[in-house]
């Protein structure tokens, strides 16, 4: 069964309502059938942040898909160690002229790390680094 990592972005167009990219997250997930999910406690980390501002529903919601993540057997969370920290740290220096965030020095390294190619993000970083982005606005 195929491998797909799954960014920040993806988890936060599941949850939140009205999300812009809910739609491109729905479709890139439905058209690659039954795979496997790849993440890291980062992404979670950096998707609770993304949705700590939205009020008391919203918070509880970020919550219920964690627990959810964490608990679907299709969906592996790697966890967060100070080795990934340190090999995050050193590819984010050795990219000085780029805008990557750590979380995403560290999700690239994971994806490496696993062999995989598909990121279900919008993330023109991820396509920077040569992998394949997943999810796309709607033409319309």
């Amino acid at each position: 069964m195929m491998t797909v990592f799954a960014d920040t972005v993806y988890w936060v167009a599941r949850v939140r309502p009205n999300d812009q990219w809910s739609d491109a997250a729905r479709h890139a997930r439905q058209s690659l059938g039954n795979v496997r999910l790849l993440t890291t406690d980062e992404v979670l980390t950096e998707f609770l942040a993304a949705l700590s501002a939205g009020g008391e529903h919203i918070r509880g919601q970020a919550v219920k898909m964690v627990r959810k993540i964490l608990a679907d057997p299709n969906v592996t969370v790697l966890a967060q160690t100070r080795d990934s920290f340190l090999r995050g740290l050193a590819f984010y220096e050795q990219r000085p002229d780029k805008q990557y965030s750590l979380t995403d020095c560290i999700s690239m390294n994971a994806i490496r790390a696993n062999s995989l190619t598909k990121v279900l993000t919008i993330d023109r970083h991820f396509r920077e680094e040569g992998f394949d982005v997943l999810m796309r606005r709607a033409k319309g």
